[in-house]
């Protein structure tokens, strides 16, 4: 059981607020400094910046939240395991990004069932903001995503590198000729996921690059599920920018096409994540072990699973 007064520092460390800290735990604003005040003695450190009215965290507060942060979720799965016993089947929690989860991640989950038939397995689906956020909380224990990971607070495995590639309808017909480069497309109407989400992400990281944005297009479609953007595409309502592996049976098929583009040539990695500072943490990586595919084996289709 973890000291009352770590709830306390890390209920600031979210808040950045001593009054609604005070608040969320029932305890007086008084006796929520002493705690912090408490924690920076016992530890030899400042924990806390307050200038022109702003709470931050110094350095050493931002590892310590961290490294509690980790204990905190370690306990609660620690507390899981106790309640259940030797009884209940082991429960793999995996988090898995919408695109991969549809289209990369099939064949590696169906070997390890079928490896552990005894394994239960919850399945979460999210972009990539929303299953970093889920693995903060404890409620995952292993995310594959696609998007850009902080670096330092998590360990990380790929999985796979992928092509990132303009994409259209195989009918499509360009107002100003072939597009030769990004800035050709910008008169064209421009499918895209979400914000949060992995694709979404590389794909503002790689305009911006060009010096380039979103907001450059005339007009767009945001859309949060691949499957409805691809059918858009299909049916030729715009360009996008996504996973090859997305489009692969349009592609294959003949119903899609890719642009190519002399300043656009992009793969990304597919990755594993997990608490690096979890006790747990080197059992999760031997899990994304086993599930990494080696590069040359591709993935099954969907409606295989």
């Amino acid at each position: 059981m973890l000291d009352f007064r770590v709830a306390t520092f890390l209920c600031v460390c979210q808040t950045m607020n001593f009054t609604r800290a005070a608040e969320a735990l029932s305890l007086s604003q008084p006796a929520v400094t002493q705690h912090i005040h408490a924690m920076e003695a016992y530890y030899g450190v400042r924990l806390f910046h307050y200038e022109k009215r702003t709470l931050s965290l110094t350095r050493e507060g931002e590892l310590l939240r961290d490294r509690l942060s980790s204990m905190e979720r370690d306990e609660n799965r620690i507390r899981e395991e106790l309640r259940q016993g030797t009884a209940v089947h082991p429960l793999l929690s995996l988090g898995v990004t919408r695109t991969i989860g549809e289209y990369a991640a099939l064949s590696p989950l169906l070997t390890y069932l079928r490896a552990h038939p005894d394994m239960n397995l919850h399945l979460h689906y999210g972009n990539t903001e929303e299953l970093l956020s889920l693995l903060d909380a404890g409620t995952i224990s292993l995310a594959l995503i696609e998007g850009n990971v902080p670096k330092g607070k998590y360990g990380v495995k790929k999985y796979r590198t992928e092509d990132f590639c303009a994409v259209c309808s195989a009918a499509h017909t360009f107002a100003h000729g072939t597009p030769r480069q990004v800035r050709d497309l910008l008169s064209e109407r421009l499918l895209l996921r979400e914000p949060g989400s992995g694709t979404r992400s590389i794909l503002e990281k790689s305009l911006s690059a060009l010096g380039l944005a979103v907001s450059d297009f005339p007009s767009y479609l945001e859309v949060e599920n691949m499957h409805i953007l691809i059918r858009l595409l299909e049916q030729d309502m715009g360009i996008s920018f996504l996973y090859r592996i997305a489009a692969r049976e349009g592609l294959s098929s003949g119903v899609l096409r890719e642009i190519p583009l002399s300043d656009f040539a992009l793969q990304h990695d597919f990755s594993f994540v997990w608490d690096a500072g979890s006790i747990y943490a080197a059992r999760e990586e031997a899990l994304a072990g086993m599930l990494t595919l080696p590069e040359t084996e591709t993935s099954i289709s969907p409606t295989a699973f």
